[in-house]
């Protein structure tokens, strides 16, 4: 397989050139410095820097890379390869990748799989090809994958938009859905500065046509911050860096250390 993306004009199979890809009707998309591509078509574009900034990302990797979500990411990469066990290389996309850590994590515990990743957000996808070379990534929204029907063998979606029927479209019968959603009280301390009134998350389940839900697993555990800018770095990565108001993000910035709880919820489906 050169490439698992395909054209995101006509729906062609994608190959390798010198510049980067392109499909049998010259539709071409150069490969950046860092090595992705840019598959999102500006009529699909709301905004002309869609999906997270550059701070956004910059405090994600900075976080993540300290460690704090690791219970996660091993947790993640245990599913995929409990769930693609007998598959000497199997397809994987990871739908709204980021900068890419959790997609390295699952390519470190399965290093014969084909893995690529896209985001919405240009700012994430390079960041993620620049630090990781044995993938590929791309520009590209998750409610028009540029990937084939039938081509993936697990579809992992860490707290990005569920698309049930593109997530159907793209993955082969008997393939694996793996979503990530935030557990009961995950952050809640940090809600608890942030918001006069804290909530705790809600928790449902959540069937989706075309797909069995097999199983549900949660990961719990507490994390120390013990700088104002590795605070700062966890609000920024989450959606309460836009909903919340200025007292509240002031009380945050303000904020020296923090304790709080973090919980994920995997819950896994296959394809029917």
């Amino acid at each position: 397989m050169e490439t698992l993306f395909t054209c995101p004009t006509c729906r062609g199979e994608l190959h390798k050139t010198e510049r980067g890809l392109a499909c049998e009707k010259n539709h071409s998309f150069d490969k950046a410095r860092q090595g992705y591509v840019h598959l999102l078509m500006s009529n699909k574009m709301h905004s002309k820097e869609p999906g997270d900034t550059k701070q956004m990302v910059d405090s994600r990797r900075d976080f993540l890379r300290a460690g704090y979500y690791d219970i996660f990411a091993d947790k993640l990469s245990e599913l995929v390869t409990k769930y693609l066990h007998g598959n000497d290389s199997p397809v994987i996309l990871d739908a709204g990748c980021g900068e890419g850590y959790y997609t390295a994590k699952i390519k470190e515990a399965l290093p014969h799989s084909h893995i690529a990743g896209f985001d919405i957000s240009k700012f994430a996808v390079k960041a993620a090809a620049g630090s990781y070379k044995n993938m590929e990534f791309a520009v590209a929204s998750i409610f028009d994958i540029p990937v084939g029907d039938d081509s993936c063998d697990c579809l992992v979606n860490v707290f990005a938009p569920i698309v049930e029927k593109e997530f159907c479209r793209v993955l082969r019968k008997g393939g694996y859905l793996i979503i990530a959603v935030p557990g009961k009280r995950h952050l809640f301390e940090m809600k608890e500065i942030l918001y006069e009134n804290p909530y705790e998350n809600e928790e449902k389940e959540t069937p989706y046509e075309g797909f069995t839900q097999l199983e549900r697993v949660s990961v719990k555990g507490r994390i120390e911050l013990d700088s104002s800018d590795m605070v700062w770095n966890l609000f920024s990565m989450t959606p309460y860096y836009w909903k919340t108001g200025i007292e509240g993000s002031e009380r945050l910035k303000n904020t020296a250390a923090l304790s709080t709880e973090i919980h994920f919820d995997f819950i896994i489906y296959r394809k029917n």
